[in-house]
């Protein structure tokens, strides 16, 4: 997958031709609106090809014969559409709009024709980045917890050998007290 790079116009143009010689489409007019996209250089240039359509404004999914798959979906803004001709009016009267397209056929997985002009959904890499930071947030909560605990487990463990009068007990567990103090900062 292509991360931060950007797919050139002419490898979506290749691709596309590739695709359409290759896999016969479960909705024919889906090659149509295909071949109208490599038509427009500006339209190409907005267009993506990604795995996931989760959470993106305008979208299309488009399935070949060949697997069992909805045979072309057209989203935008939430609303959903069968009709590839809804998909194409609103391209054409939308041309400054990103379009992300996930394709479905047998063995994309491992197809590197595929590969080559595949992106990654950006809805998706702003939930990687706040997993992220979310962990990383746990993690520090939880770093300060457990040196809480430790803190207030040797103060206990100094008021015990005080109170028994354990002066090497006492020496050893204030040493490891200063310790604790001197990594906080």
């Amino acid at each position: 997958m292509k991360m931060g790079e950007c797919v050139t116009v002419s490898e979506k143009k290749e691709f596309i031709q590739w695709f359409l010689n290759r896999y016969e489409l479960q909705k024919r007019e889906a090659a149509w609106l295909l071949n109208y996209l490599c038509s427009d250089d500006q339209l190409l240039r907005r267009t993506h090809f990604v795995d996931s359509l989760r959470h993106l404004p305008k979208t299309i999914l488009i399935s070949t014969r060949c697997v069992r798959m909805t045979p072309f979906k057209f989203a935008k803004n939430k609303r959903v559409s069968a009709d590839v001709e809804t998909a194409f009016y609103d391209i054409r009267s939308n041309k400054e709009e990103d379009l992300y397209i996930s394709l479905c056929f047998k063995d994309k997985s491992t197809c590197p024709e595929y590969a080559a002009v595949l992106e990654v959904n950006p809805m998706e890499r702003q939930d990687v980045v706040q997993d992220t930071l979310f962990n990383l947030l746990a993690e520090m909560i939880l770093d300060e917890a457990v040196r809480d605990f430790r803190e207030k487990n040797l103060y206990r463990r100094i008021d015990e050998a005080l109170k028994n009068g354990d002066e090497q007990q006492f020496l050893q567990l204030t040493e490891q007290w200063l310790g604790l103090i001197q990594n906080r900062r």
